[in-house]
């Protein structure tokens, strides 16, 4: 039988999901996201060395505004200060961006641009839980020729959940590191691999992207 949902190092992208100071420890900190940095940082290096895409896809909420998934809109439209563009809470964490404290170009991002950190890294806005939803991830993947998507980051039951579904619908084959996204249960990794999702660890990926 042919298989279709083993990943495929050599056609991988890494897509890191809300990883930003605000969802770390700051204005609306996920438990478990900020022991995860580290992990976070091994993963992102082992792609960076592997020369393989890496796509940092965050959110910005426009204090007043509206365009917000719905459990946090009204909060927002209050004037909720979450992740708002061009504060720092907004910000990626350093270690994720190879040690550089990156100004994010808001304007850029929201109107659908990629900012680019590296050949073959890039930050991309998404206004909902998939990072699919509204974003060139689509494209992006297509040009560096991915079918392969790995995805870490803040946190599981939400946007990394929702970008796996949206993923498998696409036909790519898909990942979940299980030691790099916060929130994890066994109920939720039970779910994934209901729609072929594979589980792998950091360790694993590091190894096996160093051969």
């Amino acid at each position: 039988m042919t298989d279709y949902t083993s990943l495929n190092l050599a056609r991988c992208a890494l897509v890191v999901i809300d990883v930003q100071a605000d969802f770390v420890d700051g204005a609306m900190p996920v438990p478990g996201t900020a022991e995860l940095l580290p992990v976070f940082e091994r993963l992102v290096q082992a792609f960076r060395a592997a020369e393989r895409p890496i796509a940092h896809v965050i959110r910005f909420y426009e204090p007043g505004g509206s365009d917000v998934d719905t459990v946090r809109r009204a909060s927002i439209e209050a004037g909720a200060v979450v992740a708002a563009p061009g504060t720092a809470g907004s910000r990626i964490p350093a270690r994720l961006t190879d040690g550089h404290d990156v100004e994010l170009d808001h304007r850029t991002l929201v109107a659908g641009g990629l900012q680019h950190l590296g050949p073959q890294e890039v930050v991309m806005f998404k206004p909902r839980w998939s990072a699919f939803h509204r974003t060139a991830l689509q494209t992006w993947l297509e040009q560096h020729a991915v079918d392969s998507v790995v995805v870490a980051g803040c946190n599981l039951p939400n946007c990394p959940r929702a970008t796996l579904f949206d993923a498998a619908a696409r036909d790519y084959r898909t990942a979940v590191v299980t030691d790099a996204v916060s929130q994890v249960t066994e109920e939720r990794l039970a779910d994934l691999r209901l729609i072929g999702v594979n589980l792998v660890t950091t360790s694993e990926l590091e190894e096996l992207l160093s051969v």
